[in-house]
């Protein structure tokens, strides 16, 4: 499946995610399965949601890649930046205030200076807007002694929406 995106559109935070698995591939949803579930838990902590009907409050979310590698691989470099120019008109068009850049893949199609475990939990920024990379739900369900971390970084989101972005 071409899974493009989800959430709400004009929110105010845009999560980049890593390509969709066999679930999200499935259900044509950016995530799907467990991950969606801790992820809605997540936002909830900090007051956000794909579903909020205020822009303020909700977020719009789409993957670097929008087709699953087979066998769930890593994507090809290729790949990447061959649909980088695209992604880069969907930030564009939906216009967010902050960009949440969620896994080891998206941080490295997107950020400079480091993968995800050196980058996590600072801002950095893509195409001219702040961008936090934080872990991605899969990762969590994977490693829950990083849920820690995690938390710290929603904290650290929450703070800069707060203050105005």
């Amino acid at each position: 499946s071409f899974v493009f995106s989800g959430g709400r559109q004009g929110a105010r935070v845009m999560l980049l995610l890593d390509p969709p698995r066999r679930e999200e591939d499935r259900a044509g949803a950016p995530l799907a399965g467990p991950a969606a579930l801790l992820l809605e838990r997540m936002l909830a902590a900090i007051g956000l949601s794909a579903e909020a009907p205020d822009t303020g409050r909700a977020v719009y979310m789409a993957p670097v890649l929008p087709w699953r590698s087979p066998g769930d691989r890593a994507p090809d470099p290729k790949d990447l930046a061959m649909m980088r120019p695209f992604l880069d008109r969907h930030v564009e068009l939906a216009d967010p205030e902050i960009l949440v850049v969620m896994g080891s893949t998206a941080c490295a199609a997107l950020m400079k200076g480091g993968g995800l475990h050196r980058l996590r939990g600072r801002w950095g920024e893509v195409l001219g807007r702040p961008a936090l990379p934080i872990f991605s739900p899969a990762y969590l369900m994977a490693n829950p002694a990083a849920k820690r971390e995690a938390w710290a970084d929603l904290l650290t989101l929450k703070a800069r929406l707060e203050t105005g972005g």
